[in-house]
């Protein structure tokens, strides 16, 4: 899918579609350092994460936790990830853009008498993502510890030792397959980058940029992102992040969220593909993001909210051969097959519903990530 377009080309490049498949065929190993990263301890750390997340934080030590951390209305104040290490003990995992953001929040929660406290630990330690069809060979050939699949299961972490270094590795994937995220203290990342990319040359592991975690891994998976598709004028249900069943335990948000899972929900998220790229000229266009999707006799489309549907994140999806569009449409309209049109640049292109809520376009029954 090569861009010959000067504006669109500026924001791609095919060596990111080359890091992709080559991630999908092997292994790809990805810098996160700027996660950022902060510990909730003390008598009342349960109580805090437990206020703040939609999902139950009650859980075993080892265990992972993804959640969406709600405003008062229901709507996302942020998603990230939380790892019980101990009864007292939690670390949130959250992206470098919105961290302190989230920081702030948690803060303003901690109890007046001292009961818990937040460490910030963003500049102490690195992150180090290792994902792929080799990630645990690649792993395994440098620690002696259990990462079989029944060893070390999906969303639980655990200390390991990698050569000399003794670090904490957590089994979960923002790529849609199997691998880890590894943090260790910042002085000791370079040494794990390098014990890594050792063992990983005889798999032909490629080092991954942030185009593939960010959008082309993310986007064939149909995973959210906040401040794309998960934002405060949308809410869990809409974004097809719903759960069976919900906790018992109060926490922010949890008034609006029954109502919203009572109600009909008034907006789908799905995700489109790209029909036909060619513009009047001849020349293929791309999607970047926020464009305007119509009904196919160029109508905006506006659900019973007023909002408008536009494309909340674009990128490929080099699995597929495919460019991918998610977007929020009106409930009756999210509908498998169901053919729109996106604008851009003044003209308009055809799209068709391929997604509808959480259902993935890659390896939907996430065989690769459990594996």
């Amino acid at each position: 899918m090569p861009r010959t377009s000067e504006w669109e080309a500026r924001w791609w490049s095919p060596i990111i579609n080359a890091e992709h498949l080559q991630m999908r065929e092997s292994a790809g190993i990805v810098d996160l350092s700027a996660f950022a990263i902060f510990d909730v301890t003390g008598p009342s750390a349960l109580a805090v994460v437990q206020k703040l997340a939609v999902r139950q934080m009650d859980v075993a030590v080892g265990r992972v936790v993804y959640t969406p951390i709600l405003g008062i209305n229901g709507g996302f104040k942020s998603d990230l990830t939380i790892m019980r290490l101990a009864q007292n003990h939690f670390r949130v995992v959250t992206g470098g853009a919105h961290g302190m953001a989230d920081k702030k929040w948690f803060s303003d929660q901690l109890p007046a008498d001292g009961s818990a406290h937040i460490v910030d630990l963003t500049s102490a330690y690195t992150t180090i993502g290792v994902w792929g069809p080799r990630a645990r060979d690649i792993l395994a050939s440098i620690t002696k510890d259990d990462l079989s699949a029944e060893g070390f299961t999906f969303s639980t972490c655990k200390m390991i030792e990698c050569g000399p270094l003794r670090l904490l590795a957590s089994r979960i994937s923002y790529v849609g397959e199997l691998g880890w995220e590894l943090y260790i203290p910042i002085e000791q990342g370079a040494k794990l980058w390098d014990l890594i990319w050792e063992a990983g040359k005889k798999h032909e592991m490629i080092p991954v940029g942030i185009g593939v975690y960010g959008t082309t891994g993310r986007l064939e998976k149909s995973y959210r992102a906040y401040g794309n598709e998960l934002e405060t004028e949308y809410n869990v249900v809409e974004a097809g992040m719903q759960t069976a069943k919900i906790k018992d335990q109060e926490f922010i948000g949890k008034e609006a969220h029954l109502r919203h899972r009572a109600e009909k929900p008034v907006t789908t998220l799905c995700s489109l593909t790209v029909d036909d790229h060619t513009s009047s000229t001849g020349e293929k266009r791309y999607m970047l993001g926020k464009e305007p999707i119509l009904t196919l006799d160029g109508g905006p489309i506006v659900d019973s909210h007023g909002r408008r549907s536009y494309v909340t994140s674009a990128g490929s999806a080099p699995s597929l051969g495919k460019h991918v569009l998610m977007t929020y449409l009106p409930t009756d309209l999210a509908v498998m097959g169901a053919k729109f049109l996106v604008e851009y640049l003044g003209e308009k292109y055809p799209v068709t519903v391929a997604g509808v809520g959480s259902a993935p376009l890659f390896d939907p029954t996430n065989e690769r990530i459990l594996s």
